[in-house]
């Protein structure tokens, strides 16, 4: 494969920590990237995506679609030679979970008040 084709990328966490850089074809897909970033997701952070989905990545200030290549995601221009990539990444719990999690803990609770008016 040609040096050309290949692409650093560094992600960038909620905390300002980094996962990589690690060395990407052109042809990659958004979605093996966030395999990736899922699979490597250091230890003993206090948000932690539970599956692929939840991972959302942004370059350049777009959120990047599955279907789309490392190679369409590139900016042309203000890349510096042999310079890495660097990608936000947002972790978004699916919305289904969420609510479930929800009505788990609004669950009715009878609060009695044990105060007296003198």
């Amino acid at each position: 494969m040609p040096e050309a084709d290949l692409v650093d990328i560094k992600f960038r966490l909620y905390d300002g920590s980094d996962i990589g850089p690690f060395r990407y074809s052109a042809t990659s897909t958004v979605d093996m990237l966030k395999q990736r970033i899922v699979s490597d997701w250091p230890k003993g952070k206090t948000v932690v995506p539970k599956a692929v989905n939840e991972v959302k990545l942004i370059s350049s200030g777009k959120i990047l679609e599955n279907d789309k290549t490392v190679g369409q995601c590139k900016v042309p221009f203000g890349e510096v030679a042999g310079g890495i990539i660097i990608m936000h990444v947002v972790v978004q719990p699916s919305l289904a979970k969420t609510k479930t999690e929800k009505k788990i803990d609004d669950s009715p609770r009878k609060t009695v008040c044990s105060c007296s008016i003198l």
